[in-house]
């Protein structure tokens, strides 16, 4: 009895190994697509230096990117350093990003955390997670996308709606808040990849698979996807 009991934890074993190890193989295929798709992905908001990154994803919170860049292309004209910003009347910067939700908070933000880091970090962005969460209306997802895109430093993924949604479609989370689907990638791409991996799903997001009418036909995705949530 205890041998038969041995053969059946040996192939349950055996088999959730061959499980591991396609999913593996699934995933490095999802990769290599999404980089031959998108070889050189950027975030679409438009920037010269992590100061103007923060800025502008601090403004993209429900706002599309097409839209912040408008507003920033005359906001970074008019204001070059976080001391500009910090010495900038409150009116005057909620009328320069008037056009975007919620721009009374998203001024207020900004001014306040321009002012802190002049007071605090000699009036450059910090390149440390703990140090960028310290700022007003900057959380996990934001420092994300200004540490890996602005410095190079892969401390997380970036989880927005886009991220959210393909990660869930190609089965490589379950969950659905931000803090555990970031979890779940970080556990199955490697580190030095998770800021590219992250604009590469925003992208394709944006590009196929949309939130509604996603493009499968033409998804480059589409022979390994499979399709978790979209009524076929």
């Amino acid at each position: 009895m205890k041998k038969n009991q041995l053969r059946s934890k040996d192939t349950v074993s055996l088999a959730n190994s061959q499980i591991n190890l396609n999913e593996k193989e699934r995933i490095e295929k999802i990769l290599a697509i999404l980089k031959n798709t998108y070889p050189d992905s950027k975030p679409a908001l438009l920037y010269t230096n992590p100061l103007e990154l923060l800025i502008a994803t601090i403004l993209s919170a429900r706002c599309t990117d097409e839209q912040v860049n408008l507003v920033t292309k005359k906001l970074f004209h008019k204001y070059r350093t976080a001391e500009d910003y910090a010495s900038a009347p409150i009116e005057e910067l909620e009328e320069m990003i008037h056009s975007l939700g919620f721009y009374k908070t998203k001024a207020k933000n900004i001014k306040n955390a321009c002012s802190l880091i002049c007071s605090k970090f000699n009036g450059k962005v910090p390149s440390q997670m703990n140090m960028l969460v310290e700022l007003p209306g900057v959380g996990r997802k934001t420092a994300n996308v200004v540490l890996g895109n602005a410095f190079g430093i892969n401390e997380g993924v970036v989880v927005d709606t886009h991220v959210s949604r393909v990660a869930f479609r190609l089965g490589l989370t379950k969950e659905k808040q931000p803090e555990k689907i970031e979890v779940d990638l970080m556990r199955c791409i490697h580190k030095e990849q998770w800021a590219e991996f992250s604009n590469q799903l925003i992208w394709h997001g944006r590009k196929r698979c949309k939130a509604r009418n996603p493009d499968c036909p033409h998804c480059e995705l589409n022979p390994i996807c499979p399709k978790i949530g979209v009524s076929q």
